[in-house]
């Protein structure tokens, strides 16, 4: 009787291996950043297209409460103003989702090394966002509003 594990088990077993193996590395390496913010930006460019057009009703609102216009002003702003936001909103996050796959294969290179690179897409690092939670393991930044990101 044999008790060597089924191929499939032994899959398994060193592919938690390597997570182990790569999870005791040093933290203080800046390399895993990279790979980070790649990883975060395939994952939550989905859920900002979904959001779009909530996040561009929400800066329709804001910006009317903060700007003096006529009422017929804020009544033409509104439809075209919503139609607008919303597509910034949903190209934005298309272009996260974009810079997130140009990212991944060098933040795989960075990964174990003492190196990061600059983000190619600033408004996920300083933009507003409707969820953001800043965390040692994954940075969660979710509802980006692309339209009122400082550059």
């Amino acid at each position: 009787m044999s008790h060597a594990l089924p191929s499939s088990g032994r899959r398994v077993a060193v592919a938690v291996a390597l997570l182990l193996a790569l999870a005791a590395a040093s933290p203080a390496q800046a390399g895993p950043d990279t790979l980070k913010r790649s990883v975060g930006n395939i994952v939550f460019a989905p859920i900002d297209m979904v959001l779009s057009p909530f996040i561009a009703a929400n800066t329709i609102y804001t910006n009317l409460r903060n700007v003096d216009d006529s009422i017929g002003v804020r009544c033409a702003y509104v439809p075209m103003g919503f139609a607008w936001n919303t597509g910034v909103q949903a190209f934005g996050a298309v272009t996260r989702e974009i810079t997130g796959l140009l990212e991944f294969l060098p933040g795989v290179g960075l990964f174990f090394l003492k190196a990061d690179m600059e983000p190619l897409l600033a408004p996920v690092e300083r933009g507003n966002a409707l969820m953001s939670v800043d965390n040692d393991i994954f940075p969660v930044k979710i509802g980006i509003d692309y339209t009122t990101v400082p550059f």
